[in-house]
């Protein structure tokens, strides 16, 4: 069993990287709200963009220079493709994308949340995500085991646990 002076250590330690990672969970959330509706127009605004390609691009060729999330062609004639977001001239190479996107602050807070490990954001996700572990043991290390609110929290968290395991499996 754990000393006295082991768990007051540990509240110390829960409660300063608390306080040190309230800020960075704001950030969490409000990025993780913002990504709910990313496939809506919610904080977007219009942006166009113009390429300059190599001319006479077959639709396909056109597509995957322009790398677009659902591009589908819409029209197309002798001298113009005409895709769902924009336009492409044949003749000048010259691609017009309509596009509408979130200001720089907020692509930011989006990019946070999309790291990968070709980003040097993920380092970040991944040290959150183990002192967010840190502090699910550290919740449980606080209280004397043989106490009536430990055996609560256990209870507690488990109903937590159950219901998120229902979510993902009932939610998707």
């Amino acid at each position: 069993m754990a000393s006295t002076k082991l768990h007051s250590t540990l509240r110390q330690y829960h409660r300063w990287l608390g306080f040190f990672l309230s800020g960075i969970m704001a950030v969490y959330a409000i990025s993780g709200i913002l990504l709910i509706f990313r496939n809506t127009d919610i904080l977007k605004y219009p942006q166009q963009e113009q390429h300059q390609l190599a001319t006479q691009l077959s639709a396909d060729a056109l597509g995957e220079q322009l790398r677009i999330k659902g591009f589908a062609v819409l029209e197309q004639d002798e001298s113009t493709i005409i895709f769902k977001q924009g336009t492409y001239d044949k003749t000048s190479g010259l691609a017009v994308v309509n596009q509408k996107d979130y200001p720089k602050v907020l692509q930011k807070l989006v990019k946070l949340h999309k790291a990968t490990t070709n980003s040097p954001l993920y380092w970040l996700n991944i040290s959150f995500g183990l002192s967010l572990l840190f502090f699910v043991v550290s919740a449980f290390i606080m209280f004397l085991p043989k106490t009536k609110l430990f055996k609560n929290g256990l209870k507690i968290a488990g109903i937590g646990f159950v219901f998120a395991i229902l979510v993902l499996i009932y939610g998707s």
